[in-house]
C-alpha cells in the first residue's frame, strides 16, 4: 500500500514512529514521511543534519520529505511557535511537496501537538487515503495538566480544534485502554477507536533474551535507582526529589538521565536542596547507551503528575523499563500502575506521593536479590506477551487492509453498475 506518515518528529530524532516506518517499508509498503527538521529534545536543529541534510532524505527504504520549522528553543512561547510552524507550513506546502502522489493510508503520529493532524487532513483531501491518528497525548487536557495554558478562550479553541481532528480520523488509535474508553464515551459510535500500545524493541521480544546481569546492590556501595526520559512538568521530578530528600541518610543514589524543558530547574533544585551526593544528573544519553545504564541500575523509577489525563496515559519508556529486566518503582496512577501490577514487575505508589516512593525504594532495597531479579524477569515476560512490536505492526496492517478493502469493494460495485448500464465488459480492480 501507499502510506503517508505525518509526524513532526522523525529520525534522527528518537521516536517509535521510526520503527513503524522501517517495518512498513520492510513489509513491502511504499512509505513517504512528512516531517520537520530534527531538533528534539535539545531545541536546536541537529548539527549533523545542518552539515549534510541530503543524508536524511531516505530512511530504511522510505522517502523523507522535510518541512521547515522554527526549532523548539527555550521557553513556552518558543515551543508554541515550534508547534504552529510545522502545522501551518506543512499544511501550506503539502500540495507542492507531495504533488502527483496518491495514498491509501495517511498515518499521523501525534505525541504533541494534536494540530499535527491538520496537514494530514489537507493531504487526504488532495491525495486520498484513510487517516489513522495514533494519539499519544490528549489535547488540550495535557496542556492544562502541566500548566502550559490557562483555562480561557485559547484553551477552548485548542479543544475544539483537537476534537475536530480526532473526529475526522477514520481510525483513532490510543496507547491505553483508559484513554480509549474516555474518548468512546465522548464521541459515542461516531468515531472508531482501537487500542494500540507503544511497543518494545524487537530484540526484547525474543524468548531467549536474558535479563541484565546480576549485580548485588552493595557492589558500588549504593542502591542505585535510575530515571530515564524527558525532564518536563508532566514527569513530576519534584516528587522524585522529595523521595531523594527523605532518603538522604540512606545508601540510595538517584540517577537521572535525560533532558527537557525543566532540566535547568532540576539542576538548580538539586543544589538548592543539597542533594548533590544523592542525585546525579547524567544528561541526555544516546539510545545505544541505555541498555547498559538499565543493566547497571538496581531499579528504574517511573513517575507522572497526579492528573486525570496522566492516569489515562502510558509513558512509552514503560515498555523499555519492562524489557530491561530490572524492578520498577512506579509513582503513577491508572493504566501505567495497572500494567506494573499486572506484570508483578515492581512496586507502585500513587502519583505525586514522594513519601510512598521513598518507602517502596527502601522495601525494594531490603528484598533479596533473587526476588528483585524475579520481578525483572516477570517484566520481560509481560513484554513478550503484550507489547511485542511485530504483533502491533501486524494489527496496523490488518486495519489498513480492512479500511482500504472497503473502499476497493465500493469502487468495484460502482464501476460494475456503470458498466452494466453502458453494456461494457467486466472490469477488474486491484
Amino acid at each position: 500500500m501507499r502510506v503517508l506518515v505525518v509526524s513532526q518528529y522523525f529520525w534522527p530524532e528518537n521516536f517509535r514512529i521510526n520503527d513503524l516506518v522501517a517495518d512498513l517499508s520492510r513489509r513491502g509498503h511504499t512509505v513517504t514521511v512528512l516531517t520537520g527538521l530534527p531538533n528534539y529534545p535539545g531545541g536546536r536543529v541537529f548539527d549533523e543534519f545542518r552539515r549534510r541534510p541530503s543524508a536524511y532524505t531516505t530512511y530504511r527504504g522510505a522517502e523523507v520529505v522535510r518541512i521547515p520549522l522554527l526549532a523548539r528553543g527555550e521557553g513556552a512561547a518558543r515551543l508554541v511557535l515550534n508547534y504552529l510552524s510545522f502545522a501551518v507550513l506543512a499544511s501550506l506546502l503539502v500540495p507542492w511537496r507531495l504533488r502527483g502522489r496518491r495514498f491509501d493510508i495517511v498515518f499521523v503520529f501525534a505525541p504533541s501537538p494534536s494540530i499535527v493532524g491538520l496537514p494530514a487532513l489537507v493531504a487526504r483531501r488532495l491525495f486520498g487515503g484513510k487517516i489513522f491518528y495514533w494519539l499519544q497525548d490528549l489535547w488540550p487536557e495535557t496542556l492544562t495538566a502541566v500548566g502550559a495554558v490557562r483555562p480561557g478562550p485559547l484553551l477552548d479553541l485548542v479543544g475544539r480544534l483537537s476534537r475536530y481532528i480526532y473526529r475526522q480520523s477514520d481510525l483513532l488509535l490510543t496507547p491505553t485502554r483508559g484513554l480509549g474508553r474516555y474518548l468512546a464515551a465522548e464521541f459515542g459510535r461516531g468515531t472508531r477507536i482501537e487500542y494500540l500500545p507503544n511497543w518494545a524493541d524487537a530484540a526484547d521480544c525474543q524468548p531467549e533474551a536474558a535479563t541484565g546481569p546480576e549485580r548485588p546492590s552493595g557492589e558500588k556501595g549504593m542502591f542505585e535507582i535510575l530515571y530515564a526520559g524527558n525532564i518536563g512538568d508532566a514527569q513530576d521530578l519534584p516528587a522524585i526529589l522529595d523521595a531523594a530528600e527523605a532518603l538522604r541518610s540512606k545508601p540510595v543514589r538517584w540517577l537521572i538521565a535525560g533532558t527537557g524543558r525543566r532540566a535547568d530547574w532540576l539542576a538548580a533544585e538539586v543544589i538548592r536542596r543539597g542533594l548533590g551526593d544523592n542525585v546525579r544528573l547524567l544528561g541526555l544519553q544516546p539510545r545505544e547507551a541505555m541498555p547498559e545504564l538499565f543493566a547497571e541500575a538496581d531499579a528504574l523509577v517511573l513517575s507522572l503528575q497526579r492528573e486525570p489525563v496522566f492516569a489515562m496515559s502510558m509513558p512509552s519508556r514503560l515498555q523499555s523499563y519492562l524489557s530491561a529486566g530490572r524492578p520498577i518503582l512506579g509513582m503513577v496512577d491508572g493504566d501505567t500502575a495497572d500494567v506494573i501490577a499486572e506484570a508483578r514487575a515492581g512496586l507502585v505508589a500513587p502519583a505525586g506521593d514522594g513519601a510512598g516512593l521513598a518507602r517502596n525504594a527502601i522495601a525494594l532495597m531490603q528484598m533479596p536479590e533473587a526476588e528483585r531479579r524475579a520481578m525483572g524477569e516477570r517484566g520481560r515476560a509481560h513484554v513478550r506477551h503484550v507489547f511485542c512490536r511485530d504483533r502491533q505492526v501486524q494489527r496496523i496492517e490488518a486495519w489498513m487492509q480492512e479500511l482500504t478493502g472497503a473502499d476497493v469493494r465500493a469502487r468495484w460495485f460502482w464501476q460494475a453498475a456503470v458498466n452494466r448500464k453502458s453494456g461494457a465488459g467486466q472490469v477488474r480492480t486491484r
